[in-house]
């Protein structure tokens, strides 16, 4: 089978992917009942909505789930980028929670949680009340670290968590002058997306040929090199788009000034009429308060990856970007790490251990033109011998180059991965 093919059918059967959907049947000569507990998920995204809908499904409806949502809807940050260029809207992205209630009973509950209780467990929230359950799922997302003189994050958007920022970085973009310059900033490692700027970079430019001739763009990476498909990447940046990138590795901001648009570095200073700042990214202060942050970093939490339990807090469990694994902090990711979390979960409300042998895999696409994209698979595995997820080698890779049928892949892939988390 093409690789292409692989990766549209594994999209179109994630549900099985971590081989924890079992049926009831099946369940029960593992000696799993009916389990009867509650879970409270704090946030709504990729992770926190597949919590959500699979621990309702493969409990039977018996485990009581409510997802606490500060939005009114999630706004996806995969494919956001098209937004830039025109090709999609922001409310293309825009996916309710809606569904989760009628389709699968979980409770929502709006509100912005404020403390978490982690020893009870519970959260309070802004309105001074507080909930509880039996366990505590946070999936929280990512926070950003400050820059030394940027006041107003739409005057250098980063656009890294898709809305306001994206919509502004989008006029930005149109308003730029011609022969105009444009800067985008990669911080280091960790972050979200590990080929979301690089792609970014490459429909940037691809862009900017075609509706603002003779621009350029500055890429600024804090990294010493591409972290993820560098023959594809690398091919982008300096063959087909050499004549519009210009890129520069290991430069780190250090402070701004948005008043002129001047990013001041450990190389130098750099200037342009739009500039796209991605800062570092680290979990919510939330977690920090909560003494979580015990990665060696301190900047996510670490976790049990055969359950996503903290470490420092058995009765929370952590997932998606805010947790510290070596898996990439990306959606597919989200909603697989989401759905060991359930079977867990079940199984430990039926005085079983999880499964020692998790699974995930992680496919993602990469725009490379407005019309053309490449893509890279992953599988990882939980080792016991070192109590986490490793590569398998033989099980993953990227495309040779990229082409419209990938594009068109791209499309696919994101209609199944939203529909399995929200639908």
């Amino acid at each position: 089978m093409h690789r292409r093919q692989i990766l549209r059918a594994a999209a179109a059967a994630s549900t099985l992917a971590t081989g924890a959907a079992l049926p009831w049947s099946a369940r029960a000569a593992l000696g799993i009942s009916r389990p009867a507990g509650s879970v409270l998920i704090v946030g709504g995204g990729m992770a926190g909505a597949t919590l959500a809908k699979y621990l309702r499904l493969w409990s039977g409806g018996r485990v009581g789930v409510t997802l606490v949502e500060r939005e009114a809807h999630y706004t996806s940050c995969i494919m956001s980028s098209l937004v830039l260029t025109g090709q999609r809207s922001l409310a293309s992205l825009n996916f309710s929670h809606a569904a989760l209630a009628k389709n699968h009973g979980v409770t929502l509950r709006r509100g912005e949680v404020v403390a978490l209780d982690a020893e009870r467990p519970a959260v309070q929230l802004a309105d001074g009340n507080w909930l509880t359950a039996d366990r505590i799922v946070l999936a929280p997302g990512i926070e950003f670290d400050p820059v030394a003189g940027l006041s107003d994050p739409l005057a250098m958007p980063h656009a890294w968590k898709a809305g306001e920022q994206t919509a502004a970085l989008a006029r930005q973009l149109q308003a730029l002058p011609p022969r105009g310059r444009v800067l985008l900033t990669i911080p280091k490692v960790p972050y979200r997306c590990p080929p979301g700027p690089y792609e970014r970079a490459c429909l940037i430019a691809d862009w900017l040929r075609q509706h603002k001739p003779q621009s350029r763009l500055t890429v600024l990476d804090a990294n010493a090199d591409f972290v993820v498909e560098r023959d594809n990447f690398s091919e982008a940046f300096f063959g087909l788009h050499g004549d519009v990138i210009d890129y520069h590795t290991s430069v780190e901001v250090q402070s701004v000034d948005q008043d002129t648009h001047h990013l001041y570095t450990n190389q130098g200073a750099f200037q342009a009429e739009v500039v796209n700042l991605i800062p570092r990214q680290r979990a919510p202060a939330l977690l920090g308060r909560a003494g979580l942050l015990n990665s060696p970093d301190g900047r996510f939490a670490a976790v049990n990856m055969l359950s996503y339990a903290s470490t420092a807090a058995p009765k929370v469990h952590v997932l998606g970007d805010a947790s510290h694994t070596p898996q990439p902090k990306a959606g597919h990711i989200a909603n697989q790490e989401a759905k060991v979390c359930a079977d867990a979960l079940i199984r430990g409300f039926n005085g079983l251990p999880p499964d020692p042998a998790p699974v995930t895999n992680s496919a993602c696409f990469s725009t490379i033109t407005q019309t053309q994209a490449s893509w890279l698979h992953a599988l990882f595995q939980y080792d016991p011998a070192r109590a986490t997820m490793v590569p398998v080698a033989a099980a993953g890779g990227a495309s040779n180059g990229w082409n419209g049928d990938h594009f068109e892949a791209m499309g696919t892939w994101f209609r199944a991965l939203m529909a399995d988390s929200f639908a």
